[in-house]
């Protein structure tokens, strides 16, 4: 019987190829909306972590600190779970940066580098919040030899505040192409479902039964969603060769992104059955 309806689903695509093709376009744009939706996650992601790791935590030295204790301490901070990296500035890397700065040299009033050592610290993405940052500040300031930690509050606190605020959009965005799409499916199919309905009447006066009637169509769902999940592949392989050469393509298609590859392969034949089921719904055995 499975044989049967697999057979009979492939004749109706030999049978309608003008309805197949508009339903394998239709159901094709569909899965390029979903994927740019998905990809537009991912890259806000992406650029969120990288906007987030260019903030900087000043760790201020002690000036009597050792260079031994200087890397000790180096260890036990990159040896956190909440730091990304860290980097050293002695006293002259220290002064050479505040003259660039601020234009000022200081070394023409004092015969002395008042400016301390220190670490710039940047953060992993997912501990640059307002809760976070608080207990990172604590945790810095317990070790010996730090004499302060300094950060600019309001700039974090905003950057916080837009990421979080273009996160929501990028996501309502997702939400919103995921339903068009949906939408632009189920009209298409509707629509090729009604075109036949004169042939579904004559199947109904032999005596067929309802599922020989709905499988075949059910089925044909499917493949169309199989084969625009083909396509689809193939014209995103082809784009990401191409923006290889302009975005960290390996970066953006990190774990996260593999688990959308399998999502995006699964979607196509899902939406294919569900919509062609929701479609047939109406159709019974009644005249």
């Amino acid at each position: 019987m499975i044989f049967f309806w697999i057979k009979e689903s492939f004749r109706l695509i030999a049978r309608a190829k003008s309805s197949f093709f508009l339903s394998l376009i239709s159901m094709s744009i569909a899965l390029a909306l979903i994927s740019a939706s998905v990809f537009s996650i991912n890259f806000s992601n992406y650029l969120q972590n990288k906007l987030k790791r260019s903030v900087n935590i000043n760790v201020f030295l002690n000036d009597t600190i050792t260079k031994k204790d200087i890397n000790n301490l180096k260890k036990k901070i990159s040896n956190e779970k909440f730091v990304y990296s860290v980097r050293y500035i002695d006293k002259k890397k220290a002064a050479e940066l505040f003259i660039k700065d601020t234009g000022e040299d200081f070394r023409k009033l004092i015969d002395y580098n008042p400016l301390p050592a220190s670490f710039a610290v940047s953060l992993k993405g997912e501990y640059v919040t307002r809760t976070s940052i608080k207990n990172v500040v604590k945790k810095l300031s317990s070790f010996v030899g730090v004499n302060e930690v300094s950060l600019k509050y309001d700039y974090i606190y905003k950057l916080i505040s837009y990421l979080d605020r273009m996160k929501n959009y990028i996501f309502i965005f997702a939400l919103v192409i995921f339903f068009i799409s949906l939408y632009i499916v189920y009209s298409t199919i509707l629509l090729v479902i009604n075109s036949k309905y004169t042939e579904l009447n004559t199947m109904k006066l032999v005596g067929a039964k309802l599922s020989t009637i709905k499988i075949p169509i059910i089925l044909n769902g499917f493949f169309i969603g199989v084969f625009s999940t083909v396509i689809l592949f193939v014209i995103g392989y082809m784009f990401v060769y191409f923006l290889s050469n302009y975005l960290p393509i390996r970066e953006l298609l990190g774990f996260e992104s593999k688990i959308s590859l399998i999502f995006l392969a699964v979607l196509g034949p899902v939406i294919g059955l569900a919509v062609s089921i929701i479609s047939l719904r109406k159709i019974t055995l009644k005249f």
